[in-house]
């Protein structure tokens, strides 16, 4: 099974770790990865603590120097912005008809590798995050709108589709610039962006994201165990393992969050969930459309 990344090292460590280590912590998780790479100087005067402070918390982390902290970090970022031709290349795929367990039968290890990225996902699933989802979804007083990337957009609206049926306001967020640009101009603090972004990340979805924060909305945002950049502005973050026998990045763990998270809201909605759906099947059925 794949770690954790650095910033998941460093929120396991935030009640072990003294106030002042933990305020080194808060800054680098605040501007994750990019403060990893400031000097040690200038991340203890972010932090108002001194130089030693900073050495001392990454000495904690497991590490034997500053230097040490920021070369594992590199190395993150180099898998973080891994593409599937990059992977190709940097494995068996490039070299062998087979690939990587070229031993075991195709359904072997996908078995193997699903599985495991599922069953790792769910357990290493934020509780308060998972709640703190649902909530927000399940709030009629918020409005919805939904944002994927390139292969995501799916996913968003999967997701969307299921809480159209449960609950009102929902919406995707439109393809055109201008009206992409009305959705934003009118923002306020019910709203919740809910933003799926992986490897390699969208530049939009972290700026979408901002925007909503900056209006006093919220955003829940599903990405991979490296973390979106939306990720500095999400107020919900669930991750997911990307492990897929084959160099592209699998969205199967993805899909047991959104199926989690749905089954969240239909409970939580309770029985205005169950006359929302009755409408809905009643009115689909009039108009002729199931």
């Amino acid at each position: 099974m794949a770690p954790g990344t650095l910033a998941d090292e460093i929120r396991l460590k935030l009640g072990d770790v003294s106030p002042a280590e933990r305020k080194v912590a808060r800054v680098l998780l605040a501007g994750y990865p990019s403060a990893g790479f400031e000097t040690m100087a200038v991340l203890a005067e972010r932090a108002a603590v001194s130089t030693p402070t900073v050495l001392r918390f990454v000495n904690r982390l497991g590490y034997r120097g500053f230097p040490d902290f920021q070369a594992a970090l590199r190395a993150e970022l180099d898998e973080r912005n891994a593409s599937p031709l990059s992977l190709y290349e940097a494995t068996d795929y490039g070299r062998s008809k087979g690939g990587p367990d070229e031993d075991l039968s195709l359904l072997q290890r996908g078995s193997n590798v699903f599985g495991a990225a599922v069953a790792q996902t769910l357990a290493e699933l934020p509780p308060h995050d998972l709640e703190h989802a649902i909530g927000l979804l399940s709030d009629g007083k918020r409005r919805i709108t939904l944002a994927g990337g390139r292969f995501t957009n799916l996913f968003a609206q999967y997701l969307g589709l299921h809480l159209m049926q449960m609950r009102d306001d929902v919406r995707f967020l439109p393809d055109r610039g201008v009206e992409r640009t009305a959705v934003f101009a009118a923002l306020h603090r019910r709203d919740v962006l809910v933003v799926f972004d992986y490897r390699r990340y969208e530049p939009d979805k972290a700026a979408m994201a901002e925007l909503v924060q900056a209006h006093g909305g919220k955003v829940v945002l599903f990405t991979d165990m490296w973390l979106s950049p939306a990720s500095t502005h999400a107020d919900v973050v669930l991750p997911s393992q990307v492990a897929a026998p084959s160099p592209y990045d699998s969205l199967v763990p993805t899909l047991a969050v959104v199926e989690t998270v749905v089954a969240g809201v239909l409970t939580a909605l309770g029985e205005d969930a169950h006359q929302r759906m009755r409408r809905g099947e009643d009115t689909a059925r009039r108009m002729g459309l199931y």
